[in-house]
């Protein structure tokens, strides 16, 4: 029996331009669970690479990997930071119609 083997998928190969990775924070955070938007972010600055990130957000990197790892429950602060040394943003829209 042939045994198939497969590449491991990194997403972070995929977040190259500000658009794509605006999108995949946009839809991470429609997510209700907030670990699935602290995973992307982790995926983006991975993407852009840790080490200038944590320098631009003003971070240690091993504190930036901390605050991004599975199941950390970072700051609203670190991760304003971080979106910033992104060129990102967070913006927020009414979800409901006006009554």
């Amino acid at each position: 029996m042939k045994k198939t083997t497969f590449a491991n998928f990194d997403i972070a190969a995929y977040l190259d331009n500000d658009k794509i990775i605006a999108e995949y924070l946009s839809a991470a955070a429609e997510d209700a669970n907030p670990d699935v938007f602290v995973a992307a972010l982790g995926d983006v600055a991975k993407a852009r690479g840790m080490t200038q990130i944590a320098k631009d957000a003003k971070l240690g990197r091993e504190s930036l990997y901390k605050a991004l790892s599975s199941g950390a429950h970072p700051r609203f602060e670190t991760i304003n930071s971080v979106l910033h040394a992104l060129g990102v943003k967070f913006a927020v829209v009414a979800n409901r119609p006006h009554s």
